[in-house]
């Protein structure tokens, strides 16, 4: 059984349309079979109907992991002694349940150390993921993220076409952790962090629409997506910091923002990792 509360993104929505961004991987046939098998509760009252759902309300979903966290195939873009890059599937969080690190565990429970994720992306972005597989490769990765020695790079669809075709943006966010919110300000504020992300016009295309490039100087959570927003480029997809509009219209099911390329840019030692200098791994992000 899953328990989820009700947002304020979602009230007077329909009970469909909070599952299936809950779980992206969730059919709207399967929801329907679920409701006709009243294996949904709002409120402590199972339901066999689509009906509008409110803030804090409380959702039970007595839906399989297997209907709701279909398995998925491990697609390792580069493996060695050291270090596993992987390329991470909308729709699945990094670490927790039924996250892309179980999978990573199960995978290689029969190693004396399984590999451990050194970074994070948003359940709802794709892209590539890197794996230390080793305590020693983990400390080490760890130390050059935090030093900005290894470069992640971007692609966004966005909606808008931006001023620029380059620019470096800074603002303040602000982290909801009980709504799962990021606000942005332009001016520092109490409670507020400072971010910068970068970005660069890949192509404009007639729908309105524009591929970009984006790297960040400061990994904040949802920077990226609430950060473009902010700016008038709210990437294409997103159901939390987008538009539902501008998603219908693209029919856009999928978040449209993928962390496509790692390039390894050591300026200090990095004892039995110090080969990977100068390295960049990179895969096609089709939007």
């Amino acid at each position: 059984m899953k328990n989820l509360i009700v947002d304020d993104k979602f009230n007077n929505k329909k009970l469909s349309t909070f599952l299936i961004a809950s779980f992206p991987k969730l059919s709207i046939n399967s929801f329907y079979k679920a409701l006709r098998k009243k294996d949904i509760k709002v409120n402590g009252v199972r339901t066999n109907r689509d009906i509008c759902i409110h803030t804090a309300d409380n959702i039970d979903v007595y839906i399989s992991d297997e209907i709701l966290f279909p398995a998925f195939n491990i697609d390792i873009i580069f493996e060695d002694d050291n270090i596993l890059i992987v390329n991470k599937p909308s729709g699945i969080e990094v670490t927790g349940n039924n996250s892309l690190t179980q999978e990573i565990l199960l995978k290689y429970s029969h190693l004396e150390s399984t590999p451990m994720p050194c970074h994070r992306l948003d359940r709802n972005t794709s892209g590539l993921v890197l794996f230390a597989k080793n305590q020693k490769a983990l400390s080490i990765l760890l130390d050059k993220f935090k030093k900005h020695e290894i470069e992640k790079h971007y692609i966004a669809l966005v909606y808008g076409i931006p001023p620029k075709k380059y620019d470096r943006l800074e603002a303040y966010l602000f982290k909801d952790s009980k709504k799962s919110l990021v606000y942005i300000s332009d001016t520092p504020k109490t409670g507020y962090r400072n971010i910068i992300t970068s970005y660069n016009v890949l192509e404009k295309r007639n729908d309105n629409s524009c591929l970009l490039e984006v790297q960040i100087e400061t990994g904040r959570t949802h920077q990226i997506r609430a950060h473009l927003a902010h700016v008038g480029l709210p990437i294409i997809g997103d159901g939390k910091y987008g538009f539902n509009d501008i998603n219908k219209k693209f029919s856009a099911k999928d978040q449209k923002l993928c962390s496509y390329k790692l390039k390894f840019n050591f300026t200090t030692d990095s004892d039995i990792l110090n080969y990977l200098d100068g390295k960049e791994f990179s895969i096609s992000c089709d939007f």
